[in-house]
């Protein structure tokens, strides 16, 4: 995760389950700054799982991109986000986002349809932290399908979030709307 730690950023459903996340064979890595309650609890289980979790209190531009390059999966469970652009920046180096529904990231991250083969990530609808950890099993669950998850980090990568597919966008919106 790079990310403000914020309530807004659905911190509370990741505390909530996050032993249980680390029963799966994964590592995390949390990098960013923010409310006290979650900089203490996220280095409570670096401490607590000093193999498996990795904590880097405050923001480093070459570290985040590092850990984008580096990661598998994203995982982005805002209760709110207006946009975001952590999940553009993960698609942008093939790692798959897993989000939660709602503003942009319901715009930007397409679930993963396994009879059609189409999607670009992971989604869950509910702010519900077993909601959350169902779809981190289902995405664990297709990393471990090598041919799937090729398919699905191409997917990830094809997509075309610039600003230049965005004006064309609304350069046909307005003409339509013209005529």
């Amino acid at each position: 995760m790079v990310t403000r730690l914020t309530k807004q950023k659905g911190l509370d459903l990741v505390r909530t389950v996050f032993r249980e996340i680390m029963e799966e064979d994964v590592q995390c890595i949390i990098l960013g700054s923010g409310d006290s309650e979650y900089e203490q609890f996220f280095e409570w289980m670096a401490y607590e799982y000093p193999e498996k979790v990795k904590v880097y209190i405050g923001f480093n531009e070459e570290l985040a991109h590092q850990v984008y390059a580096g990661s598998d999966l994203f995982l982005m469970p805002s209760l709110f986000e207006p946009c975001g652009l952590g999940q553009l920046i993960a698609l942008a180096y093939g790692t798959i986002p897993i989000v939660r529904e709602t503003g942009g990231l319901n715009d930007t991250v397409h679930s993963y349809d396994e009879e059609t083969g189409e999607g670009n990530g992971f989604s869950f609808t509910n702010f519900n932290a077993h909601d959350m950890l169902h779809t981190i099993h289902r995405a664990i669950e297709f990393y471990h399908d090598k041919p799937v998850w090729e398919q699905l980090v191409k997917q990830a990568m094809t997509e075309d979030y610039s600003w230049e597919q965005s004006a064309l966008a609304y350069k046909e919106l307005y003409k339509s709307l013209m005529e």
